[in-house]
Parts: C-alpha cells; sequence; structure tokens
C-alpha cells in the first residue's frame, strides 16, 4: 500500500533561473550567475535509453564554442536540421488525446466531448502518417494544422498536432526569420537560452510564431512555444507547447505536444475550445541488422534426457498452445508500439494481483503476468495468463483498491478459464502491418463471461486486502458515469471489451452502488485522477516507469479534473547524467483520498 502511496505521489518543484533580459542578438554569451531570481514552475520528465541512436551529424561538442548571440542562432538553426536528418528514418508512434471544453460555473472548463487519434509517423521530408484507426473522417487525413469545412464546423486534424515536433520543417533559417533573445532560463536541470522567434513578412504563410529554448551545451532547441501564422483562409492554425527529450547521445527529439484553445472570460464567445495531449513514443521500434544477424545468436546443444516429459499430456498441450498464443501476441503488440516492455510498472502490477490471488488462496497452473498497454483510452483485456491495462486506466486510478478492482476483473476471467486467443498461436495470424493491428487482435469476451468475471471479481476483493476500501471503488465508478456521455472516445476499447455501453458504466456494477454520494464540492473526495499523472514512457525505448512527484494541496473543486488533459512540465536532464530525466507528463497529479 506504502509503494502504491510513493509511486504515485504528484509533480517536483524546481526553480527557473532568470538574468535580466537583454535585447541584443549579437551581444557575447556569458555564464548565467549561479544566484539568479528563481521562480516555481512544476516538473517531471524520461528515462535515458540504452539503445543505439541513430546516425548523428558532427559531434556538436567538437566545434568551436560560439561566442556571440549571432553564432548560437547560427548552432541552433544548424542542430535543428541535424535533428531532422537523423530522425528522416524513424516511424514513431504518435498519439492525440482531445477535449472539447464547455464553461461549467463551479469546475470551469470541463470536457463537453473528446476525440482519439493514432498513429505512426513518418519522420522523414513529409512528416506523413498512418492511423491505426481507420473509422476517422476523411478531413482528419489532411496536413492542415485544423480549421473548418464548408460547413464551418471545426475539424481537428491529427496531421496538425503532428507537424508541431519541429518549428519548420523546409526553411527555419535566417532567410524566413527574425531571432531575439530573451533571456537565460533553466527547465528542470537544463540551462537554456531563450529566443522569440517571429517570420519575415516576406516568409509567406503557415510560418512558426512563439519562443524556443535552446540548451548551452550543444545548443539544440528543447522546447518550442507559439503557433503558425498566417493562416490560410477558412483555416485555424492551433497553438502549442512542444518538448523534447534527450534520450540519445547529441540530440533532443521530440515527446510531447500541448495544445489548448478558448477564452472564458466574461462576455466572450469561443469559436472552439479544447485542450489536447500528443505523445510520441516508439522511435527505436525499427531495429538496425546488426540485432537481426545470425551470428549474433548462439545455440547451445541441450538434449533431454529424461523419461517423464518425452510427451504432453492433451491438457498439458493445451496450455502449452494457449502459452504459444500468448507469448505470439504479447510480442506482436510490443513490435508495434503499443505494448511496454517488461518492467518496474509490472512488478507494482503484480504485486497487487499477488495479494488478490495468495487471500484468495488462488493456485493457477502458469502464472499470471501484467503488462502496460501504452495508449491513454480506459482500457483492460487478458489473452492467456497476461493482464494487459492501459496507461491511461492506470493514470487515472486515485487508489491501490481501484487498481485492484479493475485488475480484478481479468484475473477472474483467468480463473473461471476464460481463455481467449488461442487461434494467434498460428504465426501466420501474426504477419500483418503495425496499422492493422486493431483490424486484426482482438480479445472481447462474450456478455455471459463479462457478467461471470465481473461476480468473481467482487468475491475476490471481499477477501482481500482492499475489502475495506471498496468504498472508492464506488466513488470511481460514479465519478466516471458522471463523465461518461462527455468522454466518448476515452472509454472506446479497441481491443478488450469496453467498461460500459450506451452511455453507463457497467464494470463492476455491483461496487457502483458503494460508498458515498459523489460531491465536487468536497475537497477531500478525489474520485479519480487527471490523465498523465502516474506512468511515464520512455519515447525511444518504450520502457514504463510510474511518476514520483510530491504531492500538490488541492484548493478548489477545479484542482481536482478527473479524467481531464492537463500541460506537460517534464523535468529535463541530459542523457547519461547522474539523476536520469523522468518522463512524467504533465503538471502535479492530485493527491488522492483514502491512500
Amino acid at each position: 500500500m506504502r509503494t502504491w502511496k510513493w509511486m504515485f505521489t504528484a509533480a517536483l518543484l524546481v526553480s527557473v533561473s532568470a538574468s535580466a533580459q537583454q535585447s541584443s542578438d549579437s551581444q557575447p554569451v556569458a555564464q548565467p550567475a549561479a544566484t539568479a531570481a528563481a521562480q516555481p514552475v512544476q516538473t517531471a520528465q524520461p528515462a535515458s535509453a540504452t539503445t543505439a541512436a541513430p546516425a548523428p551529424a558532427p559531434t556538436p561538442s567538437a566545434l568551436p564554442q560560439p561566442t556571440t548571440m549571432d553564432q548560437v542562432v547560427d548552432r541552433f538553426i544548424d542542430r535543428e536540421h541535424g535533428l531532422m536528418k537523423a530522425l528522416a528514418t524513424r516511424t514513431p508512434v504518435v498519439e492525440t488525446y482531445l477535449q472539447n471544453l464547455s464553461a461549467d460555473p463551479q469546475l470551469g472548463p470541463v470536457p463537453s466531448e473528446d476525440h482519439y487519434f493514432l498513429g505512426r509517423m513518418d519522420m522523414g521530408e513529409t512528416v506523413d502518417r498512418k492511423d491505426y484507426l481507420k473509422d476517422q473522417d476523411k478531413g482528419m487525413e489532411t496536413r492542415l494544422m485544423g480549421g473548418f469545412h464548408k460547413l464551418f464546423k471545426v475539424q481537428y486534424q491529427p496531421m496538425g498536432f503532428s507537424w508541431m515536433v519541429y518549428a519548420d520543417r523546409s526553411d527555419f533559417d535566417r532567410e524566413h526569420y527574425e531571432f531575439h533573445y530573451i533571456r537565460r532560463e533553466f527547465l528542470g536541470d537544463i540551462r537554456c537560452l531563450v529566443f522569440d522567434v517571429t517570420p519575415k513578412k516576406t516568409a509567406g504563410r503557415g510560418r512558426f510564431l512563439g519562443r524556443v529554448w535552446v540548451e548551452d551545451q550543444d545548443y539544440n532547441i528543447v522546447r518550442l512555444n507559439g503557433t503558425y501564422a498566417p493562416a490560410p483562409r477558412n483555416s485555424y492554425f492551433f497553438h502549442m507547447d512542444s518538448w523534447r527529450l534527450n534520450l540519445i547521445p547529441g540530440y533532443w527529439v521530440p515527446a510531447y505536444i500541448y495544445s489548448e484553445e478558448g477564452d472564458f472570460s466574461a462576455g466572450v464567445k469561443n469559436k472552439l475550445a479544447f485542450k489536447a495531449q500528443t505523445r510520441i513514443w516508439g522511435y527505436d521500434l525499427k531495429k538496425g541488422d546488426k540485432d537481426d544477424e545470425l551470428t549474433q545468436i548462439r545455440v547451445d546443444a541441450v538434449k533431454d534426457e529424461s523419461a517423464t516429459t518425452q510427451d504432453a499430456s492433451p491438457l498439458q498441450a493445451e496450455r502449452e498452445w494457449q502459452q504459444q498464443a500468448e507469448d505470439n501476441v504479447i510480442e506482436r503488440l510490443t513490435r508495434a508500439g503499443l505494448l511496454a516492455p517488461e518492467g518496474d510498472v509490472d512488478r507494482i502490477l503484480m504485486t497487487v494481483v499477488n495479494n488478490l490471488e495468495v487471500t484468495n488462496n488462488i493456485d493457477l497452473p502458469r502464472p499470471v503476468r501484467t503488462r502496460v498497454l501504452l495508449t491513454a483510452p480506459l482500457e483492460t483485456f487478458s489473452v492467456g495468463n497476461t493482464i494487459v491495462i492501459s496507461r491511461g486506466l492506470i493514470d487515472v486510478l486515485p487508489d491501490e483498491a481501484s487498481l485492484a478492482s479493475v485488475l480484478s476483473h481479468e484475473l477472474a476471467h483467468i480463473v473461471l478459464g476464460h481463455n481467449l486467443g488461442s487461434k494467434y498461436a498460428f504465426n501466420d495470424r501474426m504477419l500483418f502491418s503495425d496499422d492493422s493491428t486493431y483490424a486484426n487482435l482482438g480479445f472481447k469476451h462474450i456478455p455471459e463471461e463479462e457478467t461471470a468475471a465481473d461476480k468473481k471479481a467482487v468475491d475476490l476483493l471481499k477477501n482481500s486486502p482492499y475489502a475495506q476500501k471498496l468504498d472508492n471503488v464506488g466513488l470511481f465508478l460514479k465519478a466516471l458515469q458522471a463523465r461518461s456521455t462527455q468522454l466518448n472516445a476515452l472509454l472506446t476499447t479497441h481491443l478488450g471489451n469496453s467498461l460500459g455501453e450506451n452511455g453507463s458504466i457497467t464494470r463492476l456494477n455491483a461496487l457502483s452502488t458503494q460508498g458515498p454520494a459523489l460531491d465536487n464540492t468536497k475537497l477531500d473526495q478525489v474520485a479519480a485522477l487527471p490523465l498523465g499523472g502516474r506512468v511515464k514512457i520512455n519515447p525511444w525505448d518504450d520502457k514504463a516507469e510510474m511518476v514520483k512527484t510530491a504531492p500538490v494541496a488541492i484548493t478548489s473543486v477545479r484542482d481536482k479534473m478527473p479524467f481531464e488533459v492537463t500541460p506537460f512540465f517534464p523535468r529535463l536532464s541530459r542523457y547519461g547524467s547522474a539523476v536520469a530525466p523522468a518522463a512524467a507528463p504533465t503538471t502535479a497529479s492530485n493527491s488522492p483520498s483514502g491512500n
């Protein structure tokens, strides 16, 4: 229980060092004072990758250090072009989750509806993408930042959010932009030079307008904040805050993009209002030839002389077949960039599963495993004896008892023998493109099995260490029910069974009546958390870890933000530093009650 509390606390504070504003682009680069004035910001961010980096451009540290701001500008322009070249062959996964907003007198801007996009992005010259989800509007495939169609209804293009990985994909240079030095500032552990970037009058449409932060060692851009201007007719460029992480030597790769539009001041009428998180991961999904060389494989000669292990019984053969299917699915989802490699989060999940197994005297012939689905929609499923739970669902669960409740449902399927996926033991069924994963895999149970699993899950929980905290589970289910009609995309599952249907939460329905009534005015009643406060993902190698943050006091009902999108504030640090960068993607998570 203490482990869960410690791993799920809220965001760390660091100081931002700010020196006096200087206006000259050509002034010498001086070292910032060690005792510069500081102001607090919320932070946290991704662990260093140990995999091979892309082919590098000339090592920046080997070049002469710039001595003027003009030279700094030339250097980070060159580094930006080097980054584009280094990532040109990469095809990472890109996910955008967007919530339209409406005003609530008590809660402030709250979700009114949501949209979800998931695909692979080609980082080559066109920054193109392929979507995993095929049932999207045709307009979603265009390359605008977003805009209006003929009926003036807002349409959101996922390609637009993908474009925000760079300030300007084709013409980031002095011919098209003016660069004005502003100040020095720390982002996490990284000392940065801050520049305002404005397009020249003759630069054309769709140019970056905003601010960049440039780290002062190799002069890479680590953050972009702004928009694109001027917009084409009948279109609208969104504002964005784009963050990069130093996951490979010499480069800072795009990882997070936060977008927000809307003004809820008195008398303002919004044409559009939304908040959106874009996450990029899976840069190293495509391995080099070295990993595939037969010379890297060593097989020792092994001969089984045991007379009792020559043949499998029918039941044993059935279990081996299920294990083969299970392994095939886990391997394929991992290669598609949808499943995190086995790691620290799995050990925490397994602790909860073990608590359920031990207290219920469950003895299975094969051990139960857990894995983290990297996507945002709230989803769980099981294949064979492996329980899969989505990153988004882990994020919003308020405490360990709530985590135990969603895991108990899948454990119940395993205990009851509701095995799915045995057809995937045939390896030809794994031969499909990554973007057709959802069309080729599925693990949905029939309604009768879902009902039986719910009943068994409640029994498991009542015999577990979480029996006295099921009121918290009831509150979570009530909060989910209250937001269900506004969060259709978040509740739409793609591999497993949905938590509800027809706008009603049906999973573990027997527990939804337990506990006190949901009351948003009570500051100590935190029924669900915002997205992004629990799990951090390394965008280079997809490893999942728990966010380590300090508790943040809730001072108003608007601080609770259940299931909502929040900005990113990663804590930046350098690759290979003693303190690994922590991939905590959002602002401080709420301090849950009842932990």
